[in-house]
C-alpha cells in the first residue's frame, strides 16, 4: 500500500542490511530501551560493525560513501523498528554534516573517520531562551593567547554524552549578530567541558539527550569553516537535517500503521473484523495516503540534495509533512487499539510517545510554515 523509493542496487544492499539488523537485534530491544530507559550501546556496536554508522562519511575516510537517499532509506528502516535507534543514527548524521560541509582535510580525516568507527560527534547549537530563534545565542568565543576561550552552556543535544566530540556555535563577535557566530569542534573530555544534566523524555528514551557546560580553550585548528560564518553552516546543516528527521518520521509512522492495520485485521466486534468498519478502514486510507505523499516528497528532497540542489524549501516541506503524516498514523494506532492502546506495554502507546518529538526538534512544525510561507510571500511578490 505504501510507495517504496526505488533505490539503486547499492541502496537496496544497504537497506537490507538495516532490515535484518531491524528484525534481529533493533526491534526485540525497543521496549527494553524505553521500559528502562537505556542507551544501547550494543546497537551502536552493530550500527558500526555493519558498516551503517559511517554509512554518510566518504570511502577515503573509512566510510561507505553512499548516496544521501541511500542514508534516508536506512534510517526509516531502523527507526520503524526501533525509534531510539532511528535517533541515534539520525544524530550522527546532523554531527557528521557541519564537518563534511566545511570541514579542512584535516578534520574530515579525523573526526569523519572517528564516526566511522563509533566516536560520534553531536551537534551543539540550541541553549536556553535559543531554540526556535537560534541566532541569540550567548555562550561566547573569545581570543585567548593563540587560541578561543568558550564559555557557555548548550542544551537539548541529541546523542549527548555519548558523542566524543561536539560541533559548538560560539559568538566571535556579538554586535555581528548573525555574522558573528563561529563553529568550532570541542572534545567531550577537554579541559572545562562537563555534561551533568540528562533529560527525562516522553519518548525515545534509549536515547541520550544532555547539556554542555563549557569554559574551555580550542585552538584555530578547531574551528568549523570561517570565522563569522557559523550560522550559516548551522542552517546548511539544518536543512540536511530536516530530510533526515522526515526519514524517521516516516519509518516511525509506518511502524504505526503496520501495528494499526494489523491490529484492525485481528480484532473483531459484532462477529466482524474492525476494518470492515468505515470508521477503521477510511482512517486507515489516509494514514496510507498521507504517507505515501509524505515519503515521495522526502525521497526526492534526499535526492536533490545528493546531487547538490536547494533543500531549504523542500527539506521544509518534507519535515513538515513527514512529522506529521507520523503523528496521523500513531494516533490511529492507538484508536484503533483501543483501551490496550492508552496501556504499557503496547507498541502503539510507545510509537505515539516516540513520534512526539519529530514535530518540534530540527525545527518545529511552527517553523517549517514560517520558512514556506516567506517563501511563498517571496514567490507572489516577485
Amino acid at each position: 500500500m505504501i510507495w517504496e523509493p526505488p533505490l539503486s542496487e547499492e541502496g537496496r544492499r544497504w537497506r537490507e542490511v538495516a532490515r535484518k539488523l531491524s528484525a534481529e537485534r533493533f526491534a526485540p530491544l525497543a521496549a527494553e530501551l524505553d521500559r528502562d530507559q537505556r542507551y544501547p550501546w550494543e546497537n551502536v556496536e552493530a550500527l558500526v560493525d555493519s558498516g551503517l554508522a559511517g554509512l554518510f562519511v566518504a570511502e577515503e575516510y573509512g566510510g561507505q560513501g553512499a548516496s544521501f537517499d541511500v542514508v534516508c532509506a536506512v534510517i526509516e528502516e531502523v527507526s520503524a523498528a526501533c525509534a531510539s535507534t532511528g535517533a541515534i543514527l539520525t544524530a550522527y548524521a546532523l554531527g557528521g554534516t557541519p564537518i563534511v560541509l566545511a570541514g579542512t582535510d584535516e578534520q574530515r580525516a579525523r573526526y569523519l573517520g572517528g564516526m566511522a568507527k563509533g566516536q560520534a560527534v553531536s551537534f551543539a547549537l540550541t541553549e536556553e531562551g535559543a531554540g526556535s530563534d537560534a541566532a541569540r545565542i550567548k555562550t561566547t568565543a573569545v581570543r585567548e593567547g593563540d587560541g578561543w576561550r568558550l564559555r557557555g552552556e548548550k542544551i537539548f543535544i541529541g546523542n549527548g554524552g555519548a558523542s566524543q566530540h561536539y560541533v559548538v556555535f560560539a559568538l566571535t563577535d556579538p554586535a555581528a549578530g548573525t555574522r558573528g557566530i563561529t563553529a568550532f569542534m570541542v572534545g567531550k573530555d577537554d579541559d572545562g567541558v562537563v555534561i551533568d544534566h540528562y533529560e527525562d523524555k516522553m519518548g525515545i528514551r534509549g536515547t541520550y539527550t544532555s547539556n554542555l557546560k563549557l569554559d574551555t580553550v580550542v585552538g584555530d585548528d578547531a574551528i568549523v569553516g570561517e570565522v563569522g560564518r557559523g550560522m550559516r553552516l548551522a542552517m546548511q546543516t539544518l536543512n540536511a537535517g530536516r530530510i533526515t528527521v522526515a526519514a524517521q518520521s516516516i519509518g516511525v509512522g509506518l511502524a504505526g500503521y503496520q501495528v494499526a492495520a494489523r491490529e484492525a485485521v485481528r480484532r473483531e466486534t459484532f462477529g466482524h473484523p474492525i476494518i470492515d468498519n468505515q470508521g477503521i478502514s477510511f482512517p486507515l486510507a489516509d494514514v496510507a495516503t498521507r504517507l505515501t505523499a509524505a515519503r515521495m516528497i522526502t525521497h526526492q528532497a534526499a535526492r536533490t540534495y545528493a546531487e547538490g540542489g536547494d533543500v531549504s524549501i523542500l527539506g521544509a516541506m518534507a519535515k513538515l509533512d513527514a512529522s506529521e503524516a507520523a503523528h496521523l498514523a500513531v494516533n490511529t494506532a492507538v484508536q484503533v487499539h483501543g483501551g490496550a492502546g492508552y496501556c504499557k506495554p503496547n507498541v502503539a502507546e510507545r510509537l505515539y510517545r516516540d513520534q512526539r518529538i519529530l514535530e518540534i526538534y530540527e525545527g518545529t512544525s511552527e517553523i517549517q510554515r514560517l520558512v514556506l510561507g516567506r517563501a511563498i510571500k517571496a514567490e507572489a511578490a516577485a
